[in-house]
């Protein structure tokens, strides 16, 4: 069995209900089992402000899919929220289920990269992430813990605990 971490994000349509609900499905997956889930994190979007604030949080599972399958399992629950996939980067969404880390296997190919490329760089993922992993190391030798106590929190706020 694989140790994968997803992050979860939404900012539309009651986002707590969508992540819980996400967490749901999750737990449902075949091949897939939750090992720990981290608190839900308010965060102010990236990219165009004029949209809501969204609500994010980690979850660890572990998986006999491999990773393309994990993703495409990721991608028919966000569907099934009704996430619609838009050029738009940025903007809003029912849903975003993002496969973070999948062990230390490094993956670039066009469907996934693995880590995932913003996973040191954004606070609603690497806060989530060190709360429920704090000791993990990453594929390239950093400490997900220094990581987190090194990045701008940007106002990032803790909600409420999902366990």
């Amino acid at each position: 069995m694989a140790l994968a971490y997803i992050g979860l994000g939404s900012n539309l349509a009651d986002p707590q209900a969508q992540i819980i609900a996400a967490l749901k499905q999750l737990a449902l997956l075949e091949h897939c089992l939750i090992s720990d889930v981290s608190s839900l994190y308010f965060s102010r979007p990236m990219g165009p402000q004029d949209q809501p604030d969204y609500m994010n949080a980690v979850v660890a599972i572990e998986t006999s899919l491999s990773p393309i399958e994990l993703l495409e399992q990721l991608q028919s629950i966000e569907n099934k929220a009704g996430r619609i996939r838009k050029d738009n980067r940025w903007g809003a969404r029912i849903l975003d289920l993002d496969i973070l880390l999948y062990d230390q296997q490094m993956i670039n190919t066009e469907r996934l990269t693995v880590p995932h490329y913003g996973l040191k760089l954004r606070e609603f993922v690497l806060l989530p992430l060190a709360e429920i992993a704090k000791e993990l190391t990453l594929p390239d030798g950093d400490s997900v813990k220094i990581l987190a106590q090194q990045i701008e929190k940007n106002g990032l706020k803790v909600h409420s605990k999902l366990r």
